[in-house]
């Protein structure tokens, strides 16, 4: 089949005195925002292309059709499709959601506290159905306080523009006007008669949060909070006890809170602690006290704690400790449950109020696995919580816990129907030297008959940006790759927060390098150790993660027999010099800005994967995208996959995928997601020669 050719107009770019070409930069669409919201608004030139690497992925993947079907049935016979969730007790109701075996999208149910009467409040197969639409996405699904009305929240594009409806849950009849352009998180007032809500601007920012009184006109809605930085966006919550508002507003280095009172006729939000650069909190208020999260003197956090926000006298709670990240509190009227990270495990502890005394939970043999807690009613009287864990080998397992007794209980554990066997696994936690000696965590996953011999395939996840650490918790869809020798490892990169805050400001800005640097010596580590040989690593990531994958691979791609890249941020100059796209200035604080600031233009221009493109030969690649997604646009994997195509001296395959309608996520859908899933791992199999 005739290789997809994408047109060449050239354009000079300039930027500090420095001068580069750009011959694809023609397909970035003028009015991105209006083309997110309504596809047929995409140069049909553009489109035609797209279209032609679609079918040139088809004509290359068709001889896995089979395979593809047989990952799909494989992945689908490990879920349960016939599921329901532990209830939630609130005052009046028990809530849960199901899932059933034909149905793509949830479904809300509740009973009345005392009867047997099931309700069936929520279908998202069936409001799919209604709107016919081929993407179907939820942002929100919240119930009042006085359990009449439900609130939800709907993208069906792709592109993250939700439109919140309101309807009485008796009569399934709406209740107030449509609420479009908005980020699409919804929040209930407690006398439930408005909702909170943030309002997209111009460039796909929410930066103002409004209130709306149900069963009024939107136009009458009343402006609470307007962010007037365009680096920050807004939103709103309720705090435990359930007493106040806080309004966050943040970029993703800096924070800055406001409050009001829930009874408050005419909210006016008043400011806790005036922004500092680099400082990040989050106050809550639980019994009479406000606790404060914070970084502030503390890099890995630390808790303090005040009796009045009006003239607060902070005291520690909990201390900071080194390259140890302090988590959040839940409460209890007797006991507040907290979490910590060090070198990418979590850890849970319990103080008992009374006492001040303070364990750890700890409910696995295991060495690697996640913890994690929930609260089983909305009073908070109670000794019972819900304790779960997994790890990277055990399917997720909950118990009801008696923080007083200390009696455990299996309540809930994932059923896998097609059988699943722990014990066949091994898991491992290995550390390996980056470039300048700092210690890497790999989360090493492998069937116990995979050979440690150099001949196996080995799939290197990493992502290492934004602070967002990789949890080792189970995922049932990767023992289709694991079940067939190929090793699955997570490196936890520098650009998380697995050994703390400085595990994030050692890879960003002008340190991002060493997030690549990590990635590359993880793959060498393992070539050493004989889990793999070069050649036979397949690297995968996804947006952020894509920046990585783009710049392993121009500067290692000998290492590799393959890419995997989902939405890949990998035309990063071209974006941090756009200020109008809706990310850009937000992440200043994460990559830089290469409009004011001179080196760090010259430090992005230096790895940015679209602009470091060499003529030499390249691994296979499979690059997929969405053309509705904000985040990454379509252009930028499109622009790659053509340089790429022009540079490269290699016969191996480049495939671009564009999923028409979809977003940042992907498809929506339970069966839309294995999908695209099993595309994903037949690709793998198939430049590993296993089918």
């Amino acid at each position: 089949m005739k290789i997809p050719q994408l047109k060449k107009k050239l354009e000079i770019k300039k930027c500090h005195g420095v001068a580069w070409e750009d011959n694809y930069s023609w397909i970035h669409q003028k009015n991105i925002l209006d083309v997110l919201k309504d596809a047929k608004k995409l140069d049909p030139e553009v489109r035609k292309y797209l279209e032609e690497e679609n079918s040139f992925v088809d004509f290359h993947l068709d001889n896995t059709k089979e395979i593809q079907k047989t990952l799909f049935n494989e992945i689908k016979g490990r879920i349960k499709l016939d599921d329901e969730s532990i209830p939630y007790k609130d005052y009046e109701y028990e809530y849960w959601t199901k899932t059933t075996t034909k149905g793509n999208y949830s479904i809300k149910l509740r009973k009345k506290i005392g009867t047997n009467i099931i309700e069936e409040i929520w279908n998202g197969d069936k409001e799919k159905e209604k709107l016919n639409t081929k993407y179907f996405g939820v942002g929100d699904l919240e119930v009042s306080f006085n359990d009449k009305y439900l609130g939800y929240s709907l993208d069906c594009k792709g592109s993250e523009y939700y439109t919140i409806y309101i309807r009485d849950i008796i009569t399934n009849k709406l209740i107030t006007e449509e609420i479009k352009d908005t980020s699409g998180s919804i929040t209930f007032s407690i006398d439930d008669q408005y909702i909170f809500y943030s309002k997209l601007d111009d460039n796909h920012r929410p930066r103002k949060i409004f209130r709306h009184k149900l069963g009024t006109k939107i136009k009458d809605d009343l402006l609470i909070f307007e962010e007037k930085s365009e680096a920050f966006t807004v939103g709103i919550n309720l705090s435990s006890d359930e007493k106040y508002y806080f309004i966050t507003t943040s970029d993703h280095n800096t924070t800055e809170q406001y409050f009001f009172d829930t009874n408050e006729k005419v909210p006016k939000p008043k400011l806790i602690k005036k922004r500092k650069r680099g400082i990040i909190y989050a106050v809550n208020s639980w019994n009479e006290k406000f606790y404060n999260h914070t970084n502030e003197n503390a890099e890995d956090f630390k808790i303090d704690v005040t009796e009045d926000l009006n003239k607060p006298d902070w005291k520690t709670f909990i201390a900071a400790k080194k390259e140890v990240l302090i988590g959040g509190l839940t409460f209890l009227n007797n006991w507040i449950i907290r979490s910590e990270m060090s070198d990418a495990l979590d850890k849970l502890f319990v103080k008992n109020i009374t006492t001040g005394k303070e364990d750890e939970l700890i409910f696995s043999n295991e060495k690697v696995y996640v913890p994690d807690i929930s609260l089983v009613q909305r009073e908070r009287d109670t000794d019972e919580i819900y304790l779960s864990y997994s790890s990277p080998k055990t399917q997720s397992r909950v118990y009801s816990y008696n923080l007083s007794s200390k009696k455990k209980e299996l309540v809930k554990e994932q059923e896998i129907p097609s059988g699943h066997n722990p014990e066949d696994y091994i898991v491992e936690r290995v550390n390996c030297k980056s470039h300048d000696g700092r210690m890497v965590p790999l989360t090493i996953t492998r069937h116990k008959n995979t050979k440690l011999d150099g001949s196996a395939n080995l799939l290197l996840y990493g992502y290492g940006s934004y602070g967002s650490s990789m949890s080792p918790s189970f995922s049932s869809t990767r023992l289709s790759l694991i079940n067939r020798d190929i090793i699955w490892v997570t490196a936890h990169v520098r650009g998380g927060m697995e050994r703390g805050m400085k595990w994030w400001k050692e890879g960003k800005l002008l340190n991002k390098k060493n997030t690549f640097e990590d990635y590359i010596a993880s793959a060498k580590y393992l070539i050493d150790r004989k889990y793999t040989s070069k050649n036979k690593i397949i690297g995968m990531g996804g947006s952020a993660g894509g920046l990585l994958m783009g710049a392993a691979v121009n500067q290692a791609p000998k290492l590799f027999l393959g890419i995997i890249m989902a939405v890949p941020f990998v035309d990063s100059l071209t974006t941090n010099l756009d200020h109008s796209l809706p990310l850009t200035v937000g992440e200043f604080d994460e990559f830089g800005n290469a409009i004011d600031e001179k080196d760090h233009f010259d430090y992005i221009y230096s790895y940015a994967p679209y602009n470091n493109i060499k003529k030499m030969d390249y691994p296979h690649m499979l690059i997929t995208t969405s053309l509705s997604d904000n985040r990454v646009l379509f252009d930028e994997p499109a622009k790659f996959t053509a340089k790429l195509r022009e540079y490269k001296t290699d016969n191996n395959l480049l495939l671009l995928k564009t999923e028409m309608n979809a977003g940042h996520g992907g498809k929506s859908g339970r069966d839309g997601a294995i999908e695209e899933i099993a595309l994903d791992y037949a690709f793998a199999l198939k430049i590993s020669e296993k089918i």
